[in-house]
């Protein structure tokens, strides 16, 4: 027993270094992209690349914007697309995750197993449908074809799902009903604003995802005047390396207001993150 505080002290640092080396593997290539921004090809390329800030930043900016004058219009779009699409998939997955919590309907475990289940098929498996999908629809190059497919999910559902029936007693449920109200006014006045930290955790999920979505960007947008950002740097990507300053100012560019979201809302992630990993 009188080892134990001798072993506390001589793990504790052990851990910390641990977690530490882990941050700085995780934020190299943050740094290096914030550092490659600041200088020119010529140097980027050179052996051994540059480690420090430079003074190119302006330059590459305005090469970027020379190169791809739609530069703005691309981060507008994939900002207002990520955030249309955060708020449909909250507002459908805490509905459905609702019903699926405290609601009794036919088939609804069969129906819940068969949402679940949708998760475990690889992603490539839906690309063909997806397009001729929209190619029926006639949402080629619109936004539509992006927003409404990533609207409700099943990642969502679950999580919503599991949360409400740890968060939302039914004896409030049963109270609401006996006072009058109908089923979409106990979601919206009674349930909604108990999902707080999991509406967060999700809708910065959803978000981060939809901002970064390039497979899917790629496959129903053809006409560079309605690119998402991710379509746009990889379209500055050439068989030179005339290009890698603008890519990193546009890549460090894009990259800044997931860092600001992070900034900004990190700890309602970590507490809801948290909260689904206790009353899950």
């Amino acid at each position: 027993m009188s080892s134990s505080p001798r072993i506390e002290r001589l793990t504790a640092p052990l851990t910390y270094l641990l977690v530490g080396l882990g941050a700085l593997i995780m934020l190299a290539p943050f740094y290096t992209m914030l550092v490659f921004a600041t200088h020119g090809s010529a140097e980027i390329l050179s052996m051994p690349p540059p480690i420090w800030f430079g003074d190119q930043l302006g330059a590459n900016v305005n090469d970027l914007i020379e190169r791809r004058p739609h530069f703005w219009s691309a981060l507008w779009r994939s900002l207002w697309i990520a955030g249309l699409t955060a708020l449909l998939n909250l507002f459908f997955c805490a509905l459905a995750g609702y019903a699926f919590a405290l609601l009794e309907f036919r088939f609804k475990e069969a129906l819940f197993g068969f949402i679940l289940a949708t998760m475990l098929l690889p992603s490539f498996l839906s690309m063909i449908p997806t397009v001729m999908l929209m190619q029926q629809l006639g949402w080629i190059d619109s936004a539509k074809a992006l927003v409404i497919p990533g609207a409700c999910g099943a990642l969502g559902i679950f999580m919503m799902r599991q949360y409400v029936r740890s968060a939302v007693p039914r004896e409030l449920i049963d109270a609401a009903r006996i006072d009058g109200c109908g089923e979409f006014e106990i979601f919206w006045r009674v349930v909604l604003p108990l999902l707080g930290p999991a509406l967060g955790t999700l809708g910065l999920i959803t978000f981060i995802g939809q901002y970064n979505n390039f497979v899917g960007a790629l496959l129903v947008l053809r006409d560079q005047d309605v690119f998402t950002v991710p379509l746009v740097l990889r379209s500055l990507q050439g068989t030179t390396g005339a290009t890698v300053g603008a890519l990193s100012a546009g890549a460090a560019i894009t990259v800044m207001p997931l860092l600001l979201l992070f900034v900004f809302f990190s700890r309602r992630l970590i507490a809801g993150l948290a909260a689904g990993a206790v009353k899950g």
